[in-house]
């Protein structure tokens, strides 16, 4: 596998993951974890704050969707949809 071959297929394989590892540094970084749960007591719901949150990570990376994973790694979510570059 040339660099070439290996940087698309690493970023393809990033790209697919991006809205779970998202909710993962959430997780992993305390403020923004405490600041999760102050926007859904505040101002939505948990399902609602999660949908939101991930349409802003497909807007933001101009991504396109592709399946739902229902195994995520993150403990905030039950699944998300995998993206892939438009």
């Amino acid at each position: 596998m040339t660099l070439s071959e290996f940087q698309q297929h690493a970023l393809t394989e990033f790209t697919r993951e991006i809205t779970d590892l998202f909710f993962c540094y959430i997780e992993d970084d305390k403020d923004l974890m405490q600041e999760y749960l102050r926007v859904i007591g505040r101002d939505s719901n948990l399902d609602t704050t999660n949908r939101n949150l991930g349409l802003a990570v497909k807007t933001w990376f101009n991504l396109e969707d592709g399946i739902v994973n229902k195994e995520p790694m993150s403990k905030l979510i039950r699944s998300y949809t995998e993206h892939q570059r438009s």
